[in-house]
């Protein structure tokens, strides 16, 4: 019944009556300005889902769930989390088209092996393959993945001391209807790292990072991190793709780490086409470690007519990590993961977008208790924006993990393919998706 409207806080502070008889006062009250907010015209998508976790889970094998709030509420609930599967990693969700109809579930585990859960129409099913950041296709007949081989190192002496870097990455992607896991030479190449697959909103392009490899052998444990590690730079690129035909065009760059002096991450465009949503950072393709991680966005309407891809930083950023971004289902409302409070905790930040691609004052996920988060020790990470409740049980997904069927997928061989056998044998690292 207020959309549209404005907000008024006013702000009052009681002064305490002075001891000295001197300059002993009345206890007196001083106004501050009055704060003026606005009330959005467009509703926000009613679910969010995040991964909570300690930050020190990579040290101690700790609890690390998966779980959806309702934003018309403060009720919280359990989707998944790796108690259920005796423990081991949980991490990279996703929806398509913001629906909790068609998800994965990435499933990393020592004793039940690795493994996406596929979530269709209410069926839950196990992919036999643990693929990391995913994006569906608007039809939801096409999964983009990024295969990603990461070490984790630790920094002596900053204020994140985490750091990750990829060893060897590439881009692949699963037909659902037939069941088949496939790539393409045009976009993963042996002497490059590509990762973050995104599609555009009509489904015609796939949005990805791409950085060059370094080092000689990725799978060298003894050389983390390698050489001139810091240095490491991600372009942004794109590729057109012909769903009916399921054939590629050619890679172009969007926009490249050279002119823009930072590593390209995490594309996200918003359903309506319009705006492209990334973040940059010094170096690498982990910007939650990076306190110079920003958000940036490109108007790709505007890119379109004049050819060029103008991007701009945005005001909402802070001097801490601002990371993991995505949309509302009305491309109105974007939530972003931040530690802007401390520096420490990654905590979520939901922020309007109006018709212009202006972002508008976040604000912090509100809580019953308006104390909560000074003695919350958990983590926010991968924050998705859903219109609806994830209905598929946290013990019907325990028991697809846990179970012996799975849908087989064969990783396709191209010149950017492992070595034969470190697929299967591989073991990952508890690193942080934040």
């Amino acid at each position: 019944m207020n959309r549209g409207e404005k907000l008024f806080f006013d702000v009052f502070l009681k002064e305490a009556a002075s001891e000295s008889p001197e300059t002993k006062q009345n206890n007196r009250w001083e106004r501050f300005s009055t704060i003026t907010n606005k009330i959005a015209d467009e509703d926000i998508d009613g679910f969010l889902v995040y991964r909570t976790h300690h930050p020190s889970t990579h040290l101690i094998n700790g609890r690390i769930g998966i779980y959806q709030r309702n934003l018309d509420e403060y009720n919280e609930s359990l989707i998944l989390d790796n108690r259920y599967y005796k423990r081991g990693c949980l991490n990279c969700h996703s929806f398509c088209n913001n629906r909790t109809d068609k998800m994965l579930i990435g499933i990393r585990s020592r004793k039940h092996g690795n493994c996406d859960l596929l979530v269709e129409n209410g069926v839950v099913q196990k992919i036999g393959a643990k693929l990391t950041y995913t994006s569906w296709h608007p039809s939801g007949r096409v999964i983009a993945y990024s295969f990603n081989t990461v070490r984790q190192f630790f920094h002596s002496a900053r204020n994140e001391v985490r750091d990750s870097i990829d060893m060897e990455s590439m881009l692949l992607y699963y037909l659902v209807d037939s069941r088949i896991l496939k790539t393409s030479a045009k976009f993963s190449k042996k002497d490059h790292l590509e990762t973050y697959p995104a599609w555009s909103g009509d489904g015609r392009y796939l949005y990805f990072c791409r950085g060059p490899m370094s080092w000689s052998d990725p799978w060298d444990t003894n050389n983390i991190p390698p050489e001139n590690y810091d240095k490491l730079q991600y372009d942004l690129l794109r590729i057109s793709y012909d769903i009916e035909k399921d054939q590629w065009g050619d890679v172009e760059t969007v926009l490249s780490a050279q002119d823009t002096g930072l590593s390209i991450l995490m594309p996200r465009i918003s359903p309506d086409g319009r705006w492209l949503l990334f973040c940059m950072c010094d170096y690498g393709c982990f910007p939650a470690f990076q306190q110079s991680s920003d958000l940036y966005m490109i108007d790709l309407s505007a890119a379109q007519k004049t050819g060029r891809y103008n991007y701009r930083r945005l005001d909402i950023n802070s001097d801490q990590c601002d990371s993991y971004h995505s949309w509302s289902s009305n491309s109105r409302w974007i939530v972003f993961s931040s530690k802007r409070r401390d520096g420490v905790f990654t905590r979520p930040y939901l922020s309007y977008v109006d018709p212009t691609g202006k972002a508008y004052k976040p604000f912090l996920l509100p809580q019953k208790d308006p104390t909560f988060y000074d003695s919350c020790l958990q983590t926010y990470n991968t924050p998705e924006l859903v219109i609806e409740p994830v209905r598929a049980t946290k013990e019907r997904l325990g028991r697809v993990v846990r179970g012996s069927r799975q849908i087989t997928v064969e990783m396709p061989i191209t010149m950017a393919t492992p070595e034969a056998g470190r697929i299967a044998s591989q073991e990952y690292l508890f690193e942080e998706r934040e």
